[in-house]
């Protein structure tokens, strides 16, 4: 039986959520918790796609529509499919749900498409691909609108000739990945995302946003989106996991209040507005996300903890706080070396970094939370297993 399935974490913002908007560095981890894509092969003659045993309906699941358009098109002959989801990465809860899947799809697809090379080409060496996109590449766009008569991965001129053919995973980029799912996350969002989630649940570990290359870290790549607004641009950073010989972990706490990111956003642009003096709590929140990432560097996690809590009191100034999420911050309090709302705010999660999980789980349940927890820094986009690949391959040219 031909069939593919991979998986990507979810993620946890620790410091930056809202002060990012106006040019402040945000950091964010990638949890334990995971969402899981399969894709099997219809059977032969099969037109629609399905999603989990159900007709797939491009408007209830525009992630799955975009990269359908970019990696797997009707017309060049790509087969019908079977989609399967599954995971522990709770939805609409801030924790990265649709672009773990987003990213997961991205590696099925790939690896059961393949990759074309160019003469002689390694799959390790982008410049040798004939196929595919990359920050590394500018002959491919995987933010513009898809004509359907058209294979938008297929790169322009001699550089498009394909010459042999990889798959599975020799086929996946972890970059590939992180960009497809950041333009599906864009698309699904009405043009307006940060590639903050499709990063980390495609690289893993702990991510770093800034609107500049911020020193001592391990700089990745340059994200541009044009946006309603008009073009915005991040630099993606990664730093290392620190945590070898430290017992450290989160426990981040559901207060089942749901709330909209867009509501929370909007919040604090028009406080920004009314006020620009107001400004200066952004700044300060930037000076605390600093001051955070230089103690991840370090592995000092006491520092760390110290962080998040200035930064949910800065959070709770602006307003993006609830009753909810103030109660499980109390609660954990005791027994961790830090606590904040993690995301937008209004409800949704908060997350306690802790040498103590099982007695910070139980404070936050006994405060009314469900909690979940996570060492630091877990891996990325992965393939968990493969049989009968690739499902199709697209012409050589």
């Amino acid at each position: 039986m031909a069939k593919v399935e991979a998986s990507a974490p979810g993620k946890c913002i620790l410091f930056g959520e809202h002060a990012v908007v106006f040019g402040q560095p945000a950091v964010a981890v990638a949890i334990e918790q995971r969402i899981t894509v399969s894709l099997e092969l219809l059977e032969e003659g099969a037109d629609e796609w399905r999603i989990d045993g159900m007709k797939l309906i491009p408007s209830k699941h525009p992630h799955v529509e975009a990269l359908r358009s970019r990696l797997w098109q009707k017309k060049a002959g790509a087969p019908a499919l079977s989609i399967h989801i599954n995971g522990d990465v709770p939805p609409a809860s801030g924790l990265g749900s649709s672009a773990a899947l987003s990213v997961a799809a991205s590696a099925c697809l790939r690896a059961a498409r393949g990759r074309w090379l160019s003469e002689g080409g390694e799959a390790t060496e982008t410049k040798d691909w004939a196929e595919g996109f990359s920050s590394q590449l500018t002959d491919t766009d995987v933010y513009s609108k898809v004509d359907e008569g058209k294979d938008p991965a297929r790169r322009v001129g001699a550089n498009g000739q394909g010459s042999s053919h990889v798959w599975g995973e020799q086929a996946i980029d972890v970059d590939e990945c992180a960009l497809l799912g950041h333009a599906v996350e864009a698309i699904a969002q009405g043009g307006r995302a940060s590639p903050m989630d499709s990063s980390v649940c495609a690289h893993g570990g702990i991510v770093l946003l800034s609107d500049e290359v911020e020193k001592g870290t391990d700089w990745v790549y340059t994200r541009t989106l044009n946006i309603p607004e008009g073009d915005r641009t991040w630099q993606v950073h990664t730093i290392p996991v620190m945590t070898d010989e430290q017992d450290v972990y989160l426990v981040i706490g559901n207060s089942g209040v749901h709330a909209p990111t867009s509501i929370q956003v909007a919040k604090v642009a028009a406080a920004m507005s009314e006020n620009p003096q107001r400004m200066r709590e952004i700044e300060t929140i930037g000076l605390i996300a600093r001051r955070g990432v230089e103690a991840l560097l370090k592995g000092d996690y006491e520092a760390v903890g110290r962080a998040m809590s200035e930064n949910h009191l800065m959070l709770r100034g602006l307003g993006v706080s609830c009753l909810e999420l103030d109660d499980l911050v109390r609660a954990a309090a005791p027994s961790s070396l830090g606590a904040k709302l993690t995301g937008a705010g209004g409800g949704g999660c908060m997350v306690a970094l802790t040498r103590n999980p099982k007695q910070t789980s139980e404070a936050i349940e006994l405060a009314g939370g469900r909690t979940l927890i996570s060492k630091i820094g877990n891996a990325g986009v992965r393939i968990e297993s493969h049989e009968g690949l690739p499902f199709w391959k697209p012409s050589s040219k």
